[in-house]
């Protein structure tokens, strides 16, 4: 009639280009809630699928940082000059406060290095996207 609304169009977040590769499940598919992959070819979606997995490869590595040092494990010695020690330093969050600020530099510094050197396929020999053995 005149007077109803009409019913809203259902959004859809599952891609059926991808439906082929590792991960896309029934019912679910790929299943991409932000809309990452509309309108993306094989490259872009490669790219997304490897920095997912150098991120989650992150994590992975400060969950075992954050395990260790909350079971009391420590670097021997000085963190800097000063005569800090690295078991002076808590743990979690509360530890940015505790090391020194130029420490907290060289750590973002030598991520970014890592990043754009290290993490990647530098030979063009990867397998699968997130091969970083680069010959290995």
């Amino acid at each position: 009639s005149a007077f109803v609304a009409p019913a809203p169009a259902r959004a859809t977040t599952v891609v059926k280009a991808f439906e082929t590769e590792v991960g896309a499940q029934p019912p679910l598919g790929c299943w991409d809630p932000l809309g990452l992959l509309e309108n993306a070819d094989q490259d872009r979606f490669d790219r997304l699928r490897e920095v997912e997995l150098k991120h989650g490869r992150v994590c992975m590595l400060a969950m075992a940082g954050h395990l260790t040092t909350t079971a009391g494990y420590r670097l021997p010695g000085n963190i800097d000059f000063d005569g800090d020690k690295f078991a002076d330093i808590p743990t979690g969050l509360a530890a940015l406060s505790a090391v020194p600020p130029f420490g907290l530099v060289q750590m973002f510094f030598f991520a970014g290095w890592l990043e754009l050197f290290v993490m990647k396929d530098v030979t063009g020999q990867s397998e699968f996207v997130g091969d970083f053995r680069n010959g290995f």
